[in-house]
């Protein structure tokens, strides 16, 4: 597949971003904790706010990467940025305004995939791409497209039965194309995208599911 842009580019993309918006990046993580806090201990707006976080994070990476940034060197990101927007604005319909969305961390195998992935994209991501050769700045951050793409597969692990399907969507959408950067432009620890795909796929053949109760 031929690139409209040339391996530097792309990573002097993320060069350029990581400088300009210094240190947003610590914001964007603190966003993140903050949503993990509210699903450890659940409250009666715990879906509201980790719903609304998950749409900035969406909307971050169409208005502050996707279009002031990647748009420099491929015309493919406006349409990744309306792909992004799309996700920023089901968060906020299905999480914010009509409250259809609940979070829980439980003891089980979708729980502890979730704790995996958020792991993965908060603490082994950034690590593996140093230790790849692009240490920061140079790298993708989190509240990038492929960190955030994991990090909202992993969060969406926590939802309480029966959630919507419409929310996983755009990141398994996102899954598809991040992962080719892993093959095409060296970015390994987007491999992670891959094994979040299977989570997501699960989670969307289960979506919209009550949970099953036993009979006394």
């Amino acid at each position: 597949m031929a690139l409209p842009f040339t391996v530097d580019e792309f990573y002097g993309v993320f060069r350029d971003y990581n400088t300009a918006v210094w240190p947003a990046q610590w914001f964007l993580v603190a966003l993140a904790i903050a949503a993990l806090a509210a699903v450890l201990r659940p409250r009666p707006w715990s879906g509201v706010a980790v719903s609304a976080v998950l749409g900035v994070l969406w909307a971050w990476i169409a208005l502050a990467y996707d279009l002031a940034f990647f748009a420099r060197i491929s015309p493919a990101a406006y349409g990744f940025a309306a792909l992004s927007a799309a996700g920023a604005v089901v968060f906020g319909w299905k999480g914010v305004i009509r409250r259809r969305i609940a979070f829980r961390w439980v003891p089980s195998t979708k729980g502890a995939a979730g704790v995996v992935l958020v792991a993965f994209a908060l603490v082994v991501y950034p690590v593996w791409s140093a230790y790849a050769g692009h240490p920061y700045p140079a790298t993708p951050t989190f509240g990038l497209p492929c960190p955030t793409t994991i990090f909202t597969i992993g969060v969406l692990c926590f939802a309480v039965p029966p959630t919507p399907r419409s929310p996983l969507v755009v990141p398994l959408l996102w899954c598809l194309v991040g992962a080719q950067a892993a093959f095409l432009l060296g970015v390994l620890p987007d491999l992670g995208l891959i094994a979040a795909a299977v989570v997501g796929l699960g989670l969307l053949a289960t979506a919209g599911q009550r949970p099953r109760t036993s009979k006394p």
